[in-house]
C-alpha cells in the first residue's frame, strides 16, 4: 500500500510547496465560489508561519481552531504545520466549558476562530483571530491584518517524524475529550498510501466532513500532498453534494454512512453525473453490508472502508468492490499493521475466537496529551513488547483473515451473566421493512443486571406499532437477547461524524 517512489518521510508542507513551484495555477483549495491555487497558498502558508514565529511560536508549540470549514482555516492549518507548530482543531458544538478546557490541555498560545463560534469561544484567554474576518465578534484581529506581510518568508524548520502534527480531540462521547497527539511520521505513512488510491494532480477530492475530524484529514492530507485539489462542503445536504460532485468532477471523496444513506435516498442521485468518481472512502461508524452492496451497485468508482482508530493503533482496510462476498467485515489488517485478538485478562486468543481488537502500526499516536494514566489504559504489550493499542471494540478473525467485527466492548450487554451484542439485534431489526434504521442499549435491570432497549427510526410514510415490532423482532432471537422495551423516535442522536451516541440513548431512558 506504499510508494516507492516516495521517501520514508517527508512533509506536506514541503510538498505543497513543490506543487506550488512546478504548477502554481493549479487549484488547491475550493469552497463554494473561492478558490486558492497552489501559488497563492503557498505564499498564505509563509505569512502564517511567519506570523506564528514573530509571536515566538515554533516547534513544541500549539494553536487551536474552532471555526467551519474554509479555505482560511485550512491555510492557517498547513501554515503551521510549516512552522512546525501543532494545530488542535476543535469541534464548533462543543460547550465553552469544553472548548476552555481543550485549548488549555493543548497548551495553544493563539485561537484562530469565525463568528458562528465566537460566542463560545469568548471566554476563553488566549489570543484571538477572525477567520472570517470578524474581528469585533472574535475579540482579535481579522486573519488578513495578522498574517506577516505578502512576501515574508518563516525562518526554517527542521521538524522531525516524531513532532506533534496534530492533537485531535476525542468526541467525547464516551466522557471527557482526550487530546490524541499525532506526529508527522503518522501522517506521511497516510500519505505514503496514497498512490494505490489513484491520488495525483488530477484528483478532485470533495469533503462534507468537518476539517476537526481525522476521518477528514486522513483524504484532506494526502490529497495536497500528490498536487490535487481538495473541495469543502461545509455542511452535508445530499442535494448540493450530487451537484457540486458534478459539476466540479469529483474524483475520490470520504463519507460517513449516514451521508452515503442519505445521498443514496436523494431523488437525484440516479440522475447526478458522478462519473469521474475513482474512489470513494468511508470509515468512523458502522457500514452495513446491505448499504455497501448498493453503493457498489450504483456509484461508479471503487469503494473502500477504513476501520481503525485516531489514536493510529492499526488499520484494516476493505476493498469492498474487490471482495463483494466480504461486505460484513471491515477487511483485512493493511500492509505493515499488526492486528490481534486479546481476553478480558489481556490473553492473546487463537483462530477463530472473539475478542477485543488491539492493533500495532507505523502511525501510532504518541499519546493522549497530558494524559500518561489514559495512555496507558489505552496501550496492551505483547509478550515480546510490542506495543499496541486498544480499539474497545470485539471481532474475530473469518478463515481469510478478514475482520468480523460484533460491537464496542463499552455497548456490550451483559444480561443474567450472558454477552448480547447490539449489533447483532440491530441487524435483525433492519431486516424489517418498516424500519429505517435502529439502536440497541443496556439499560439497568434489577432482575437480569442489564437488558436490551430498541430505539427505532421507522421508515418515512410508515405508520409502525412499537408493540408488534417489539414481538417481531423478539420471536426471530435467542431468549437472552428479546428485547425489555422498543422506543419509537424521529432521528438518532449522533455526533458530528455521524456515530449514533448511544450514551444519548442511555440517558434518555434514564430520564424516562
Amino acid at each position: 500500500m506504499t510508494d516507492p517512489e516516495l521517501p520514508d518521510f517527508d512533509l506536506v508542507a514541503d510538498c505543497v510547496r513543490r506543487h506550488a513551484r512546478r504548477d502554481p495555477a493549479h487549484p488547491a483549495l475550493v469552497a463554494g465560489e473561492d478558490r486558492l491555487d497552489y501559488g497563492a497558498l503557498d505564499a498564505c502558508m509563509d505569512r502564517v508561519a511567519a506570523a506564528l514565529q514573530r509571536e515566538g511560536l515554533g516547534r513544541g508549540d500549539a494553536i487551536a481552531v474552532c471555526a467551519g470549514a474554509s479555505i482560511a482555516y485550512a491555510a492557517v492549518f498547513l501554515g503551521a504545520l510549516r512552522a512546525g507548530v501543532a494545530v488542535a482543531p476543535l469541534a464548533p458544538g462543543s460547550t465553552p466549558e469544553a472548548l476552555q478546557r481543550m485549548v488549555a490541555d493543548a497548551g495553544a498560545r493563539r485561537l484562530f476562530t469565525d463568528a458562528a463560534c465566537a460566542a463560545e469561544c469568548a471566554g476563553i484567554p488566549v489570543p484571538r483571530t477572525a477567520l472570517d474576518g470578524a474581528a469585533e465578534a472574535v475579540g482579535g484581529p481579522a486573519l488578513a491584518d495578522w498574517l506577516a506581510p505578502a512576501g515574508s518568508r518563516p525562518d526554517p524548520v527542521a521538524v522531525q517524524p516524531g513532532d506533534a502534527f496534530n492533537i485531535i480531540y476525542s468526541s467525547g462521547t464516551t466522557g471527557a475529550p482526550k487530546g490524541i497527539v499525532q506526529g508527522h511520521g503518522m501522517r506521511w505513512a497516510h500519505v505514503r498510501r496514497g498512490r494505490a488510491y489513484g491520488y495525483g494532480p488530477s484528483t478532485v477530492t470533495l469533503l462534507a466532513t468537518p476539517l476537526y475530524s481525522n476521518t477528514t484529514l486522513v483524504v484532506f492530507f494526502p490529497t495536497l500532498a500528490f498536487g490535487g485539489t481538495v473541495a469543502l462542503l461545509p455542511k452535508f445536504d445530499a442535494g448540493a453534494y450530487l451537484a457540486l460532485a458534478a459539476r466540479l468532477g469529483m474524483t475520490h471523496t470520504m463519507l460517513v454512512p449516514v451521508q452515503y444513506q442519505r445521498l443514496l435516498a436523494h431523488p437525484g442521485f440516479d440522475a447526478a453525473d458522478l462519473s469521474a468518481t475513482r474512489m470513494k472512502f468511508c470509515t468512523s461508524a458502522p457500514f452495513g453490508a446491505a448499504l455497501k452492496a448498493e453503493v457498489l451497485r450504483r456509484w461508479p468508482g471503487g469503494l473502500t472502508e477504513f476501520y481503525g482508530m485516531t489514536e493510529g493503533g492499526g488499520t484494516c482496510l476493505l476493498e469492498a468492490h474487490a471482495f463483494p462476498d466480504k461486505l460484513h467485515t471491515v477487511g483485512r489488517p493493511a500492509e505493515g499493521h499488526d492486528i490481534r485478538l486479546i481476553d478480558a485478562d489481556g490473553r492473546e486468543l487463537g483462530p477463530g475466537e472473539a475478542g477485543e481488537v488491539v492493533g500495532h502500526s507505523p502511525g501510532m499516536m504518541t499519546g493522549y496529551h497530558g494524559q500518561p494514566e489514559k495512555t496507558r489504559e489505552a496501550e496492551w504489550f505483547a509478550p515480546d513488547g510490542k506495543r499496541f493499542i486498544r480499539t474497545g471494540d470485539i471481532g474475530r478473525f473469518d478463515a481469510d483473515g478478514f475482520l468480523v467485527l460484533f460491537d464496542r466492548r463499552k455497548d456490550m450487554i451483559i444480561s443474567g451473566g450472558f454477552n448480547i451484542y447490539p449489533s447483532d439485534l440491530e441487524g435483525r431489526l433492519a431486516e424489517h421493512p418498516d424500519v429505517a434504521e435502529s439502536a440497541v442499549v443496556g439499560v439497568p435491570s434489577a432482575e437480569w443486571g442489564e437488558t436490551p432497549v430498541a430505539y427505532v427510526v421507522p421508515r418515512p410514510g410508515r405508520a409502525v406499532d412499537a408493540e408488534a415490532l417489539r414481538t417481531w423482532l423478539n420471536a426471530r432471537v435467542g431468549k437472552t437477547q428479546r428485547l425489555a422495551a422498543l422506543h419509537l423516535i424521529d432521528e438518532l442522536p449522533r455526533s458530528a461524524i455521524g456515530k449514533v451516541l448511544k450514551r444519548a440513548l442511555r440517558e434518555r431512558h434514564a430520564g424516562g
